[in-house]
């Protein structure tokens, strides 16, 4: 298999290793996604990471709300991410489809100098104007 391979190729790795007896160690260092959720002041004990979400308008939103109504019901934190230059149409698309006070927290450059995180309903983030730009980010969502 190349090394550029499918993104399941760690995973597949990971679970050969454990089928052939060997020790698979972790590495201790930064997640994205734990750092985000840990700053974000959001649920912590039931979370789930979503991965990327759908990249044309229509599909994304329909996601959004599923996802809205699963935190919701479930109380539980959301998390995807998204490539830097779709961050702005992520973002618009979460604020034109959630609920006014569904949390909502954009954490961006995590661990870099211009790190942000801000935690904000979304009636709030609907009084902010701009975007994030191409910026690594982290969205979370909770529902209430």
């Amino acid at each position: 298999m190349p090394v550029v391979a499918a993104l399941e190729a760690p995973r597949q790795l990971v679970e050969a290793a454990h089928r052939e007896g060997f020790r698979v160690i972790p590495l201790i260092g930064p997640s994205s996604i734990t750092l985000a959720l840990m700053a974000s002041g959001l649920e912590g004990q039931r979370f789930a990471f979503c991965g990327y979400l759908p990249r044309e308008t229509a599909e994304r939103e329909r996601r959004i709300r599923e996802l809205e109504k699963r935190s919701q019901r479930e109380d539980e934190t959301e998390i995807f991410i998204e490539t830097p230059y779709r961050n702005d149409a992520l973002l618009a698309s979460l604020v034109k489809t959630c609920h006014a006070a569904t949390r909502l927290c954009v954490a961006a450059d995590l661990t870099l100098p211009t790190e942000s995180v801000h935690t904000r309903s979304v009636q709030d983030w609907r009084k902010i104007p701009g975007g994030i730009g191409k910026r690594p980010t982290v969205f979370l969502l909770l529902a209430k």
